[in-house]
């Protein structure tokens, strides 16, 4: 979980950088020939090219198996988009709304994978903020369970039962938290930062074994929190952390390019 910082991604961020790639390529020189012919409609060339360039940019080398392939995806392609107009369904109110929405999807991916080719993430930016998370995370992490409930008095009595000899295991069945009551209660090794300050703080004062003697009261609701363990924060290096950070970075600046259009555009 000390790692989780390093993943965080924006939807549209995960769709762009996908394409960016083949974006990133000089576009394909266009043909008039066209790579199949279907019921006397031509399938441009430029359509070939696009999945080819998708399909290298995965890892598949280009050849003349993989343009056979897309050949054949290509006219299936056709042969289907013909009989749904044949039967007028592309003047379906929805399927055109949903036809403009891939229109202006696409543009959208090329537009702002050109905005994140036009500004590089730097070296010095990746540093910044490689040591940033290292402050935001601190230097432990911990191995943590705990029994989450609804009412006050209800950790009361759950402590009260802690302290006659009753297992915090047996006693978690009745947490709220669907994640972790099946386990014992188990949260796994995680920095403070990964919980809310309130369970952060109560949870780092404990000692090993030791549970908290006084309900934890969070937004969602009030904790009883066992420190099973404490070690050493281990980061990825800097190296290996460089692809998570970038997308990171990426994410900021197209947040904040985005909030900037915003904020020049009249919408009533």
């Amino acid at each position: 979980m000390n790692r989780s910082l390093f993943r965080s991604s924006l939807v549209v961020l995960a769709a762009i950088l996908s394409v960016a790639p083949v974006l990133a390529k000089d576009e394909p020189a266009k043909s008039p020939s066209a790579v199949a012919t279907v019921n006397g409609k031509a399938i441009p060339k430029i359509r070939a090219d696009i999945l080819v360039n998708a399909q290298t940019a995965q890892g598949q080398p280009d050849s003349d198996d993989l343009r056979k392939a897309v050949r054949e995806e290509l006219v299936r392609r056709e042969i289907i988009a013909q009989e749904a107009e044949k039967k007028g369904i592309n003047k379906k109110p929805i399927i055109q709304g949903q036809m403009d929405m891939a229109r202006q999807s696409v543009l959208i991916n090329a537009y702002l994978g050109d905005y994140l080719r036009s500004h590089q993430v730097s070296e010095e930016a990746l540093k910044k903020e490689y040591e940033n998370i290292k402050l935001q995370l601190g230097d432990k992490e911990y191995k943590a369970r705990h029994i989450l409930v609804e009412k006050e008095d209800e950790a009361k009595d759950i402590i009260a039962k802690l302290k006659k000899g009753e297992k915090f295991e047996d006693l978690a069945k009745q947490s709220k938290d669907p994640g972790s009551k099946e386990r014992g209660g188990d949260l796994g090794w995680a920095a403070p930062s990964n919980y809310v300050k309130p369970f952060s703080e109560a949870m780092v004062k404990l000692e090993k074994g030791k549970f908290t003697e006084v309900p934890v009261k969070t937004d969602f609701g009030f904790h009883v929190i066992l420190l099973e363990d404490a070690r050493e924060l281990k980061l990825p290096a800097m190296d290996e952390a460089k692809p998570q950070l970038s997308q990171r970075l990426q994410q900021q600046m197209v947040e904040k390019h985005i909030k900037e259009l915003l904020s020049k555009t009249k919408v009533e």
